[in-house]
């Protein structure tokens, strides 16, 4: 598969991008180079291989679920202008 400039012109042009002739005339050999390998990587024979989210394996260090806090919502409504019913209190709004 390759581009030709009026492709590259077009797609400049959705990506709302300026392009002078100059310009697409450098890109257009390096996306047909860049197409090609792409090309390229599809030759390769992957069958058996499993797909991979990391070169290395990753495991994430988990830290214990423990609650460290809490049980403090006086101390928290505390802090609020008006509180009713254990929960901030605020004016209503109707537009």
């Amino acid at each position: 598969m390759s581009v030709t400039n009026e492709q590259v012109r077009h797609i400049a042009k959705l990506a709302r991008i300026a392009m002078s002739d100059e310009e697409l005339e450098r890109l257009v050999p390096e996306l047909n180079n860049i197409l090609g390998w792409v090309e390229q990587l599809g030759e390769v024979d992957t069958d058996g291989v499993e797909p991979l989210t990391a070169v290395i394996p990753n495991t994430l260090r988990l830290r214990e679920d423990a609650v460290t806090d809490g049980d403090c919502r006086d101390a928290v409504l505390a802090n609020a202008p008006v509180a009713e019913h254990g929960f901030f209190a605020v004016p209503k709004v109707i537009e």
